[in-house]
């Protein structure tokens, strides 16, 4: 054998640090860069549905200029939350043997089930009894293409009476009430995907669910903040500065919760110091240093709570120029963050090898199906799928009647 052909081989040969079993020598871990954006884009709608459910559910009225695009934001990302798994996929038609052979005991199938839910049973029909009347009101007012949808978008329900709208509102607040758990549902079952993996350290933990959660909330709100400063900033309109302080509020608090759970979660693992922790502290030190203790600690969680820290105190000694710029770049360091600990959890739990005494090693590529260039592309679909909706139902030059429904009071 020529020594080209034994380097080449070589070459074409995984690296390892540390003792391996043989039946890792596959060329990269199983799930790929596609399975980092699953968890991530489920999160953000969950949390933007719950930005939402605190102007309908909760009455808090400052953040009313947000409620229409959060809910708007909660159904672009969920019509593409599927599609990182069905690219994933070897054949993604296969996708509809969830629907029709169900299997209850495998979490995968049943997240079908919950997705479907969620998106005719929830975010479907909250759109449509909240945007029922002014369907009405654009299929007479509007001509063309736009005319033709929103007559459409009535589906043959005409009647605007004051008893038909509180009736409306009524069923629209009972949706969401049942939307709050089910947001809850969609995402905390990938965070039981993971706990429930015994066999991995960096996976199995009885809190995944509720860290998962947790951060799907932080990440949620900090792209409804992210989305309403940009949209007002393309309008050339002036932001409502006191629903982007209460939705700032809520940010800190959010982020302060899952923050400590973490640290706790963290600090556990440490004093515990079961099997495999001390691959788990190589990693954080070397392996995942930049994603882990640079992206997900001091990016994602230490500066944008000391920003949003120093805005609750000093909120009313800051100019309302240096306040925007905290805001925004708190809730851009948020999503960054959030995006390094799904990849930290992803990735560095297949990092890990079976025998607990060596690490694999990975590289993102770019092009092909995992590859980060078709991430981008999935990751920026959500955003082009949204502000088609913002044209169509969030446009000014439509004479919307306010962010809320007008008769909550009579809920």
């Amino acid at each position: 054998m020529s020594l080209e052909i034994t380097n080449a081989i070589v070459e074409a040969i995984p690296r390892f640090e540390g003792y391996v079993y043989p039946n890792e020598s596959g060329t990269h871990p199983l799930w790929g860069f596609l399975i980092v954006l699953y968890p991530y884009i489920t999160g953000l709608v969950a949390g933007a549905f719950i930005m939402a459910s605190l102007v309908r559910v909760f009455r808090v009225k400052p953040l009313e200029p947000v409620y229409r695009l959060s809910l708007l934001t909660a159904l672009a990302f969920l019509l593409c939350a599927t599609l990182p798994l069905l690219f994933h996929l070897g054949h993604p038609e296969r996708s509809i043997q969830i629907m029709i052979t169900p299997h209850l005991t495998s979490p995968m199938a049943i997240f079908g089930f919950v997705y479907a839910w969620y998106l005719m049973a929830v975010l479907f029909l909250e759109l449509w009894f909240d945007y029922r009347e002014d369907f009405v009101e654009w299929s007479k007012t509007e001509a063309g293409f736009r005319g033709i949808i929103y007559r459409a978008f009535t589906l043959g329900v005409t009647d605007v009476s004051d008893k038909a709208l509180a009736l409306d509102h009524k069923l629209s607040w009972i949706i969401s009430i049942l939307g709050i758990p089910s947001a809850f549902l969609l995402h905390g079952y990938v965070g039981f995907i993971f706990g429930s993996i015994k066999a991995n350290p960096w996976w199995g933990n009885a809190i995944m669910p509720i860290i998962f959660i947790l951060s799907a909330m932080v990440s949620g709100i900090a792209l409804c903040v992210f989305n309403y400063m940009v949209l007002t900033w393309v309008r050339r309109r002036a932001l409502d500065m006191r629903c982007l302080d209460v939705m700032g509020m809520f940010l800190f608090y959010a982020l302060v919760i899952d923050a400590t759970v973490e640290a706790l979660d963290w600090v556990h693992r440490a004093y515990s110091a079961e099997e495999g922790f001390h691959v788990m502290e190589y990693m954080a030190q070397e392996r995942l240093f930049y994603t882990l203790s640079i992206g997900q600690v001091l990016v994602g969680t230490l500066i944008p709570l000391l920003l949003l820290g120093v805005l609750q105190v000093l909120r009313k000694r800051i100019p309302d120029m240096a306040r925007k710029r905290m805001y925004f770049a708190s809730a851009v360091f948020i999503l960054i963050g959030v995006f390094a600990m799904r990849w930290n959890v992803v990735m560095g739990g297949q990092f890990f090898s079976k025998s607990l005494r060596g690490v694999m090693s990975y590289k993102l590529e770019f092009a092909g199906v995992e590859g980060w260039f078709m991430g981008l592309i999935l990751l920026s679909l959500p955003f082009i799928i949204l502000t088609v909706l913002i044209k169509l139902f969030l446009a000014e030059r439509l004479s919307t009647k306010g962010h809320v429904p007008h008769r909550m009071e009579e809920i």
